[in-house]
């Protein structure tokens, strides 16, 4: 997916959200401080294996995946951090770390922090590291269905 596919899938799903460019980034905290967004409200995709199913983690950016805890939430036997040699080839024309938290669209399961959930507006990378997407959250859930629950921590 490219910026220009995400913006076609927002628009034909009648979503208002804002592209935000920003100088190059790759943490989400350098992110979040050059796009002037809140790190609570910056979502970042982390992509897990859960029984070794690919599947998205999206968090807030000043927090981090707490395995043990997803493994508990979900009834996993195995929760871990997929490699970048995993998932590279799933996400087409993003670049690698700058992937959009839509798993619906790759057939992934997205599981999101109730921490976002309290977010009137989230933003997020676009498929680089120079573009964010920022929109309502509630628009967000109601495209993706995403599963909320605890697995993050400070």
């Amino acid at each position: 997916m490219t910026l220009e596919k995400l913006k076609e899938y927002l628009d034909n799903h009648n979503v208002k959200y804002v592209v935000v460019s920003h100088s190059l980034g790759y943490t989400a905290q350098e992110i979040a401080h050059s796009a002037h967004i809140p790190t609570d409200q910056l979502a970042k995709t982390v992509i897990v294996k859960i029984d070794g199913k690919l599947s998205m983690a999206v968090l807030p950016a000043s927090h981090k995946v707490d395995l043990h805890l997803l493994r508990e939430v979900t009834g996993a036997h195995k929760v871990e951090l997929a490699g970048e040699d995993e998932f590279s080839g799933v996400f087409h024309g993003c670049e690698l770390g700058a992937m959009p938290p839509f798993g619906n669209i790759y057939g992934m399961d997205v599981f999101v922090s109730g921490l976002l959930v309290e977010q009137e507006e989230i933003a997020f990378n676009a498929c680089s590291h120079r573009e964010l997407v920022r929109m309502a959250y509630k628009d967000y859930a109601k495209l993706v269905q995403p599963k909320v629950i605890e697995l993050a921590e400070p």
